[in-house]
């Protein structure tokens, strides 16, 4: 006979820990794409965006005093499978049975005049997707991103979930644990923050974009009539581009294409002088001569000398396939001399590629 006045049978933090690595690696042979949340250290959050997910969740009072009960749980790595969509989460989490239990966290949409309000807000004040994505902008941009339902992040209202676990509550501990969970995926990808909400991170830094271009080329029609040949609009602006810009040269300009938001901007350069034209037609002929005249092996080392450096995305990809361990961010930034906030970039795009994947928090591996 079942004693219903007797506490639960305790169990162990290490005896958690196990149950569901165990129940991990099991999930990880039958599905592919598995994503759980593994923290490094005991902190739910370290970044700006973990942390503001976190604190905006614990600043309501229907959910201060219930969401406590998920701690432990992301902490002992209950949480073994956790998929953010436009407006959706999906989360597997390990608890007293044996099968996981599953979670699922809808989120409303940000509505279209908040939204154009926040666009408004931030109009020229973040100058790069990076900035944003790291948590570093003005601290009145802090305040429109948190004002309680009004900002980015959403209210107690706009955040729906259910759970097949058969707790009474109406948030049980394994909601709480995919809620901070998101968090700590938010430390990682902080731009599916953006996607949860269904938004753009674009929008948010265009108009920066513009009056950027603007002035350059307004700087340059001063200076001299002779514009870029060769514009880096990634580390110009701090955006990642999908595709590296397109350079079309012809003998009456050079055109540059800019990404779809700042479509419109035309950089051009008149043609050369005849003379410099010559010029440059005489040292391409003098360069092949040289060329056919070296020796198997001197053209081996002139061709290596000449070979131009691997793009930014490509170190990471090549770096990260080397570690077969697995390799975090500081040791990439390290390694490249690329800044940290631009290699979360860089292996957000890799991963969306299934180039990369991540092998537990903040460790990416070769897929």
């Amino acid at each position: 006979m079942h004693d219903w006045d007797s506490y639960p049978k305790y169990v162990s933090v290490a005896e958690k820990k196990a149950k569901a690595e165990k129940k991990l690696k099991q999930l990880q042979k039958k599905r592919q794409g598995i994503k759980p949340i593994v923290l490094a250290g005991t902190a739910l959050a370290r970044t700006w965006w973990g942390k503001s997910w976190n604190q905006n969740l614990e600043r309501y009072a229907d959910y201060s005093n219930r969401i406590g009960r998920g701690r432990s749980y992301v902490r002992h790595g209950a949480v073994l499978d956790l998929q953010i969509a436009a407006g959706e989460v999906q989360a597997l989490v390990q608890g007293s049975s044996s099968k996981p239990y599953e979670v699922k966290i809808s989120i409303a949409a940000i509505g279209a005049s908040q939204w154009r309000a926040i666009k408004k807000q931030c109009d020229g004040q973040l100058k790069s997707l990076q900035d944003l994505l790291a948590g570093k902008f003005p601290k009145q941009l802090n305040e429109i991103f948190l004002t309680e339902g009004k900002g980015l992040f959403p209210s107690s209202k706009e955040i729906k979930f259910d759970c097949s676990c058969p707790d009474w509550a109406s948030m049980c501990k394994h909601v709480a644990a995919a809620l901070y969970g998101i968090g700590a995926r938010l430390d990682e990808e902080p731009s599916l923050f953006f996607t949860l909400r269904n938004v753009r991170t674009e929008d948010l830094v265009v108009e920066a974009i513009q009056d950027k271009t603007a002035e350059l080329l307004a700087k340059a029609k001063r200076k001299s009539a002779k514009v870029f040949d060769e514009v880096d609009l990634s580390s110009l602006f701090g955006i990642e581009l999908d595709t590296p810009p397109d350079f079309d040269h012809q003998d009456s300009k050079a055109s540059v294409k800019l990404p779809a938001s700042v479509a419109g901007v035309l950089l051009t350069q008149p043609p050369a002088p005849a003379a410099v034209k010559e010029d440059t037609t005489k040292k391409i002929q003098a360069r092949k001569l040289t060329a056919q005249n070296l020796r198997p092996s001197d053209k081996k080392k002139r061709i290596s000398r000449s070979r131009p450096p691997l793009a930014p995305i490509e170190q990471v990809a090549a770096l990260v396939a080397k570690h077969k361990a697995g390799v975090d961010a500081d040791t990439l930034a390290e390694k490249t001399g690329i800044a940290k906030t631009k290699i979360y970039t860089l292996v957000h795009r890799l991963k969306q590629q299934g180039i990369i994947t991540t092998k537990s928090h903040g460790v990416y591996v070769k897929k």
